[in-house]
């Protein structure tokens, strides 16, 4: 179960991050820099939006760990001898 709850809570935090957070990460190190082809804004701009977003996977299934831990915490340990 801890593993279901933490995909999910991935998931849910990288959906927010991919919206909301990483095109204004993207945005803002794309500015900080002068380029000399559109093609390299591109690609950085690309770079940083799939690292802001790997990033925020990855937080998001640590959150999600942490959380089904606590209900795993709670129910006994079954084994078969």
């Amino acid at each position: 179960m801890r593993y279901v709850i933490a995909m999910a809570v991935a998931v849910v935090v990288a959906l927010i991050v991919t919206i909301f957070v990483s095109p204004q990460i993207a945005s803002m190190a794309v500015a900080r820099f002068t380029f000399e082809s559109p093609d390299e804004v591109g690609n950085l701009e690309d770079g940083v939006y799939m690292l802001s977003n790997l990033a925020g996977l990855l937080i998001g299934w640590i959150i999600g760990w942490f959380i089904g831990g606590r209900f795993a915490a709670g129910t006994p340990e079954t084994t078969s001898t």
